[in-house]
């Protein structure tokens, strides 16, 4: 029977041929959980009677780090002393954000089946592994048993195709994608990017996008194993022979085949208070801004900073605007000192945090007050999202919010570039 990439993974996971709809147990081969849900998994698994966890497991500090209360500070010594406790690897407060760490760490490879306490593990799909997130309960469940149930999703294939104009990046990309498709319009689907756009991909791109399937709905999305995706493996430390790569069928069954040509695409923004809404930039350019964050597990990578770096060089940021930015990772900000990258954001007026979520979920570092409006390169626009439900963010790519924050105002990215 042929198969799609999510079929192949669930089958060989759960030991038979599955089909889309199917239900069935697999195993898991790797969980984690973070700040935000790891003590629910962890008073799970004391009330469980759990004495040996049966997945690879790890925690990471990142949501709330450091901590800004005594409240959170209990959370994380809580997640050390289980960590110690249990023999488990913990990402302590500076490593940099789940989602940049752990597939930095090579503990995520093409064909894996990855459950992740966080609603955004869906961007390991950047590396062909069927990755999604569940509650802290059924983490908790995984890791006494090895094993979760699953339904087999349909999945969508979207083909991304012509030519990439100037100023446009992934983030652009898929925003565009998500306002065509909506964020109820593939709900418990797969996703299959392909296309002469996505072979072009870096993998920073490639992980922007898998990271937000999510805002459509979807289960999971996975993005090509080709040289790129081997390539960054090895530059993980991952040996070649521990890279297996797994392709859908050529005459595998989609629900749906998406075509998008973004030869005339333009630098886009989602306004709040939904993802699904995005307009090109030079349309929403009266709007006024406070604060500008780039970061977050979707956009604060390398090439993410290289990119509003070579926008911010020899400017400023606007007076009344504040510039946040917050690395993926202690690998990403080393690389951007070496590079002198973080020289040119102190010299532009930007705030630079310590590797982690920073604002993105409004815990700290940088939640904005009532009527305030933030540019964020984030996944979410949620209402309350950045933790003051009377503030308004707007998303766009690492271009766009460097862009924006020297103009004061939303600002299309080209006339810098």
């Amino acid at each position: 029977m042929s198969k799609t990439i999510a079929e192949k993974i669930l089958s060989a996971h759960a030991g038979k041929d599955l089909k889309a709809g199917d239900f069935a147990v697999c195993q898991v081969d790797f969980t984690f959980g973070q700040d935000g849900t790891s003590s629910i998994i962890i008073d799970r698994i004391k009330e469980l009677g759990v004495k040996e966890l049966k997945t690879a497991f790890c925690m990471v500090i990142d949501h709330s780090a450091p901590s800004p209360s005594e409240g959170v500070s209990r959370v994380h010594k809580k997640m050390r002393g289980f960590a110690q406790e249990f023999g488990q690897n913990i990402f302590d407060v500076g490593c940099g954000v789940c989602h940049q760490v752990i597939p930095e760490s090579g503990a995520i490879l093409p064909g894996a089946l990855v459950l992740g306490a966080d609603s955004h593990t869906c961007t390991y799909g950047a590396l062909a592994a069927f990755s999604t997130g569940v509650g802290s309960t059924d983490l908790a469940i995984t890791l006494a048993t090895g094993k979760n149930w699953f339904k087999v999703p349909g999945t969508l294939k979207i083909i991304v195709k012509g030519k990439t104009p100037k100023g446009i990046f992934a983030k652009d990309i898929i925003l565009r994608i998500i306002t065509e498709i909506k964020a109820d319009g593939a709900t418990y689907r797969a996703v299959e990017f392909c296309g002469p756009v996505i072979d072009k991909m870096d993998m920073d791109g490639r992980f922007t996008m898998s990271n937000m399937v999510v805002e459509m709905g979807a289960k999971c999305g996975f993005m090509p194993v080709d040289k790129t995706t081997i390539d960054w493996l090895r530059s993980q430390g991952v040996a070649k022979d521990k890279i297996k790569p797994v392709f859908a069928d050529c005459d595998a069954a989609y629900e749906k085949v998406w075509e998008f040509d973004i030869s005339g695409l333009k630098p886009q923004v989602s306004s709040p208070h939904c993802v699904d809404n995005a307009r090109p930039a030079e349309e929403l350019k009266e709007i006024k801004i406070n604060e500008a964050f780039l970061g977050t597990c979707t956009n604060g990578r390398l090439q993410d900073l290289k990119i509003a770096a070579k926008i911010l060089k020899g400017r400023r940021v606007a007076a009344g605007v504040r510039l946040i930015i917050a690395p993926s990772s202690r690998s990403v900000l080393l690389s951007a000192i070496k590079l002198k990258l973080v020289n040119v954001f102190i010299e532009a007026g930007a705030i630079i945090l310590s590797p982690g979520c920073g604002p993105c979920v409004g815990t700290h570092n940088g939640i904005p007050s009532d009527g305030e409006i933030v540019i964020s390169t984030a996944n979410r626009n949620f209402k309350g999202r950045m933790g003051n439900p009377n503030a308004f963010i707007y998303l766009a790519s690492p271009a766009t919010v460097a862009a924006s924050a020297i103009k004061g105002c939303i600002t299309d990215p080209k006339i810098f570039l």
